[in-house]
This record gives structure tokens, sequence and C-alpha cells, in this order.
């Protein structure tokens, strides 16, 4: 019934429980999961829970906040990519929150490393014809004029992909959508203080929306806090059921059938 389109299911917070969690699942309806590489050291477990797993995918990618760890190169990420139930290159992007107390007071002109990080990906992506799983936070601008430059300006041959973890307003959620892409939608759209957020998913179509966990974190209410878990993509399918006035079956069969769309040979 619900598709959590985005987890990190090897992290440790989740990878010494996966057992209760895979029940967990079950009971919650949550027939599959996608699971994301945010490093190519720890790529091989994330790709071993897609291969052990019939309801798990995979990606294969470098996370924009990630250093000191190896840096892909295109061919790297497509040798990755053609393994079996690796169905998109990511995450990958721009993440310029926090300039002064995450990354040392570096600036925005210092972090050219991630933005060229983010033109590989997209190159791996146009090249297997994978779709993109993107993390932007505090950088849309320079995300939406990478993917331009870059070919992704919603023209035929693109690779495509979806924003993940959607906080930007609506007019950087329209932009993507000109583009192809599609919006997914985490636990943070249940918070109490996020009602603009609940406002873009008022206006995302329908059939470009996924929901996801991102789990461990950013647990949804009334979990907020908790350690994340798939188990939980329901309760953003029923904060969106609510905001669009619809019965939280459609909701789990449309991002669900988005999710096959996007992901193309993800057997349902």
């Amino acid at each position: 019934m619900f598709t959590d389109s985005h987890c990190h299911l090897n992290y440790p917070a989740l990878a010494d429980k996966l057992p209760e969690i895979r029940a967990a699942m079950a009971e919650a309806q949550v027939d599959r999961a996608l699971c994301i590489c945010t490093t190519m050291e720890e790529f091989g477990d994330v790709h071993a829970l897609a291969t052990t797993y019939d309801n798990f995918w995979c990606t294969v990618g470098v996370h924009p906040d990630t250093e000191d760890m190896t840096e892909p190169g295109v061919q790297d990420l497509l040798d990755r990519a053609a393994l079996p139930r690796v169905v998109a290159i990511g995450e990958t992007g721009l993440d310029y929150y926090g300039m002064e107390d995450r990354k040392g007071g570096r600036s925005v002109a210092d972090l050219e490393w991630q933005r060229e990080r983010f033109r590989v990906h997209i190159r791996a992506a146009r090249a297997c014809g994978k779709p993109l799983v993107i993390h932007t936070r505090s950088a849309s601008d320079d995300t939406l004029a990478i993917l331009r430059e870059e070919g992704e300006d919603g023209s035929s041959g693109q690779a495509g992909g979806v924003l993940h973890c959607f906080t930007e307003t609506a007019e950087v959620a329209r932009a993507a959508l000109d583009r192809g892409y599609y919006i997914s939608f985490s636990g943070i759209v249940t918070f109490k203080n996020a009602q603009y957020l609940r406002d873009v998913a008022a206006f995302v179509p329908l059939d470009r929306m996924l929901i996801e966990t991102d789990s461990p974190y950013l647990a949804p209410m009334p979990y907020r806090g908790k350690t994340n878990s798939p188990a939980y993509v329901p309760y953003v399918a029923k904060q969106i059921a609510a905001v669009r006035g619809l019965p939280v079956e459609e909701i789990a069969a449309l991002t669900s059938a988005n999710f096959d769309a996007l992901f193309k040979g993800v057997v349902s």
C-alpha cells in the first residue's frame, strides 16, 4: 500500500533492528522502500539490503555534505548503477546550510567542490538513464541553475528525478516541476510549524508527488524527536490526505504509482 521513497536502513540506529523494522513495516502496510546511498564506502551495505530483500531497492551516490570520503567519477557511479536493483543516482545535490557553524565559516564560493560533485552525478544519471535523488538545502537557486546548465531543463532525454525531503517554497517546487521533476515530502510536513510546507503539498500535482521518511531522521508527529522508521511513512500520507481532502488510501496508491513511474524497472 505505502512506499517509502527515501530511507537509510544501513545507518547504525536502524541496521541492528532490521527484523523489527521489517515487521513494523508489514504491520503498517509499508510494502517497499528505497535505501539511499550517501558515500561510496557504504554502497556495499546499501546494495546488500536491496539484493537481500525483494521489497528494497537502492541508489548510488555521495551526499553533498560529505567530505574526506571517496570522490566518485562518472564511471565509478556508472559501474555501480549497472548492478541489479540500483535504480537511481544520489543522493546528490547542494547543501549550504549553516555556513558559519557547520562549514567553518567558509563562503558559498568555497563550496565549488559540492557543485562539481553535483555535476558529476548529473552526468552519470544522464549517461545511464536513471533518475537523480536530489538533496537541496539553503541552495535552491544554485541547484536549479546547475540542473539547467547540465541539460536537466524539462527537455526530452533528461535523467529527471526527485527533490527529496522538500522544504523549499512553492516557487522552487514549480521550477522543479517545470523541469519534469518529482517532489517528495517527509515527516516535516506534519510538524506544527510547517504550514508553509502543507501549502506546497496542496499545490504539487498528485501525479508528481512522493512520500518518504528519510529515516532515521525527521520522525513525523506524533513521534517527532524519536528514531524514524519506514513504518512511519503512513503519517506523511495521512497529513497530505488531510491537506488534499482525499482518503489516505488514495494518497498511498498515487504515491506508490509515482514511485514506479520515476524509478523505472521497479516491480510492484
